[in-house]
């Protein structure tokens, strides 16, 4: 998992920044990153699935949807062991 000490919370839809916060164990802001990371994975996983499911895509393509699906994987692991 890994050990940033960052969270997101979100992209400001007008600016396109991302907001990031520290976030205290057990805390508010914990439970909206959480909230943000399990929802932008749920939002990956149906674009893979989609992609996957049309079946066009070439091996590039494909590749290029690892690193962001390890990430998220990562994020939802680290979620469900602080909500243990």
């Amino acid at each position: 998992m890994s050990a940033s000490p960052l969270r997101s919370l979100g992209v400001d839809p007008v600016t396109g920044k991302e907001a990031l916060a520290l976030v205290r164990p057990g805390g508010l802001l914990e439970a909206l990153a959480d909230a943000h990371a399990l929802e932008a994975c749920a939002v990956l996983v149906a674009v893979v699935g989609a992609v996957l499911e049309a079946g066009e895509a070439s091996d590039a393509e494909l590749a290029a949807f690892v690193p962001p699906l390890h990430a998220a994987l990562d994020e939802c692991v680290g979620v469900m062991v602080r909500n243990r």
